[in-house]
């Protein structure tokens, strides 16, 4: 996926300014994918030159934001990114680096990075169930409401597993494993 493609999806749904546009990424979009305000706005004078958004006259007065909104041409971009068949991305986490380290030359000061970064995942998750809670009180029926719904799914279930893993990892490490078998020694 690319930013534009994440800034299209975001102007299909509303036309709005860029500032509007990075506070819909910090409190949605950014959670799947990530972007600086300033590559926002580089990324939507790409788009503007592409022709697949355009810029709307603030109006007078100081202060006023300028609006983009999505074109026809954007809009075809986006239905044929949408269509274009994709592999699974492969998990490219450096924990996973350094697990298997672990199990080499450990042990090591790993256990404090997995506790700190399972805090991490157990409030992300928390999070989106809040989210949920609020945004979805009762299962909905409308496709684009369940469609969103999915992806929040998706985030749940996403840290649900990095905070499964993340307990696991501790338990081997504090010898409490599946097999029961103790850390290592030094050597």
């Amino acid at each position: 996926m690319s930013l534009a493609h994440a800034l299209l999806t975001a102007l299909a749904e509303r036309p709005c300014s860029g500032s509007e546009l990075a506070g819909r990424f910090d409190r949605s979009i950014g959670y799947f994918w990530q972007a600086t305000h300033q590559q926002i706005y580089r990324e939507l004078a790409a788009l503007e030159t592409a022709g697949w958004v355009e810029s709307l006259d603030p109006g007078p007065g100081r202060g006023r934001r300028r609006a983009y909104r999505l074109l026809p041409a954007g809009r075809e971009e986006l239905r044929r990114w949408v269509g274009e068949a994709r592999d699974p991305r492969p998990i490219r986490d450096d924990l996973m680096v350094a697990l298997r380290a672990e199990a080499v030359v450990g042990p090591t000061g790993l256990a404090d990075v997995l506790a700190e970064r399972l805090g991490r995942h157990r409030a992300k998750l928390a999070h989106f169930r809040a989210i949920e809670t609020k945004d979805f009180p009762t299962p909905p029926t409308a496709r684009e409401q369940r469609l969103r719904h999915l992806v929040l799914k998706a985030g749940i279930a996403y840290e649900a597993e990095w905070v499964a893993t993340c307990e696991e990892a501790l338990a081997i490490l504090a010898g409490d494993g599946p097999d029961g078998e103790a850390p290592p020694g030094p050597p």
